[in-house]
């Protein structure tokens, strides 16, 4: 399968699967792609995903040989380029990246929620040395991860950053050894696991949305969003285990 779909416990590693090709994206991968992120989103008991890549590669981007014959469309309605970017989606995704990330596969790490990575990846937007623009989350996702004049550095030389920068720098959330960052990728899921997932959804989006406006309207949609979770059962369980002294039992409802 050219994106496989592997259920671990309640996490769903996802993981592109064209190592011949870098994991280089193509419209069959970003239809599979898409595919895989809806199995995600629809399935109840998955309540985490992690975005890795198959090979010594994350991903190269754009398949350039498909788009110079001619098969330019490397995207989705819905999802965008790789089917992934824009796609909307409510529960938290983390990529956990083995070597380079480059153009398209920078963009796709920048659209999920936090980033692991091993020592031997790299990031970049080499777009420029091939006289075209990264038009895919890129240039407007990489200045709001990194500093922004890190993020210029990047856009405009078309240079990758080592892991160890990336890190420093904020992009990357932990640092692992080489082979190891789905296993990482895993355990910070199931950190994030532990919690009521209908409250880590809307905490998500509530973080997302609220960073793009001022404090006042961050407020008044972090209070919105609370809203139909206050009323789920799981909101009655978190305070009743705490009053038990037990762990929570949570129930996505």
């Amino acid at each position: 399968m050219i994106v496989e779909y592997e259920k671990r416990g309640k996490v769903a590693v996802i993981t592109l699967n064209r190592p011949e090709a870098r994991n280089a994206v193509s419209g069959e991968l970003a239809e599979a792609l898409e595919a895989a992120v809806d199995r995600l989103e629809g399935d109840d008991e998955i309540w985490v995903g992690v975005l890795a890549g198959n090979g010594p590669v994350f991903c190269a981007g754009a398949d350039l040989k498909a788009v110079a014959s001619g098969k330019a469309n490397l995207g989705t309605k819905r999802g965008g380029f790789g089917g992934f970017v824009v796609l909307e989606r409510t529960k938290p995704i983390i990529a956990a990246v083995e070597g380079p990330a480059v153009a398209g596969g920078c963009e796709l790490v920048l659209a999920c929620d936090m980033v692991v990575a091993s020592s031997g990846a790299s990031f970049g937007l080499p777009e420029v040395k091939r006289s075209l623009v990264a038009m895919a989350g890129g240039t407007t996702r990489l200045p709001k991860r990194l500093p922004p004049n890190i993020a210029m550095e990047m856009a405009l030389t078309g240079d990758t950053i080592d892991a160890e920068r990336a890190h420093h720098h904020g992009l990357v959330n932990i640092l692992c050894e080489s082979g190891k960052a789905i296993e990482e990728a895993i355990d910070l899921a199931e950190r994030i696991n532990v919690n009521a997932p209908l409250a880590v959804r809307a905490t998500r989006k509530a973080v997302r949305e609220g960073a793009l406006v001022d404090d006042h309207e961050g407020i008044r949609l972090a209070i919105d969003l609370f809203k139909p979770v206050a009323s789920s059962d799981d909101a009655k369980e978190g305070p009743r285990a705490f009053v038990e002294k037990r762990p929570p039992e949570w129930k996505a409802r």
